[in-house]
């Protein structure tokens, strides 16, 4: 039997039966739920593109196996801007150990294509078509300097959930808790 790849496999007995599921663990990203559970992973560099579709394939196979116990779990992902790597998750509960796996295979992915995934301490947006990552001293001084204004897109990598993510992930300054900083 060829199971398509979005799809788990997992097996109960009962009372003498062996009962076969298929479960979709990993749906598309426009099928979740706006209330979806986010993660937004920013990374320091772009991948370049001979990695882009290695770490692609990563992210998949991790998000299609992460709770694959759970047939109420349904999860997405986007890598956007060659940078951002973004989870998406609902139906369940997650747990402490579930956040840990997600946060491992992030640490796996730093290391093996030599990016920063978890620094908190810095800011996205966009100068022009391009997109870019700076310490948060670094933006303060820009800002300082009128090299970036209040009109500049940022990226929010604290939205919480899909519908957040849609509504205040790109944003100008303006618009996001970086106003502060103006």
């Amino acid at each position: 039997m060829l199971l398509n790849p979005m799809y788990t496999l997992f097996s109960v007995s009962f009372g003498g039966f062996f009962f076969l599921y298929i479960c979709n663990m990993f749906i598309d990203y426009q099928s979740i739920s706006e209330e979806a559970r986010v993660w937004v992973y920013p990374s320091n560099r772009k991948f370049y593109k001979e990695e882009l579709a290695s770490v692609s394939d990563k992210v998949k196979h991790f998000v299609s196996n992460w709770k694959n116990d759970d047939e109420n779990f349904r999860c997405s992902y986007q890598f956007l801007y060659d940078r951002f790597v973004v989870f998406l998750a609902e139906g369940s509960q997650l747990k402490q150990a579930d956040i840990d796996k997600q946060v491992s295979f992030i640490l796996e992915l730093q290391q093996e294509f030599d990016v920063e995934l978890l620094d908190r301490m810095n800011v996205c947006f966009k100068q022009g078509e391009f997109v870019q990552y700076k310490d948060v001293k670094e933006f303060k001084k820009l800002l300082k300097n009128k090299s970036v204004s209040a009109k500049t897109i940022v990226f929010d990598n604290l939205v919480e959930t899909k519908a957040e993510f849609e509504e205040y992930w790109e944003v100008p300054i303006t618009e996001s808790w970086y106003n502060r900083f103006l």
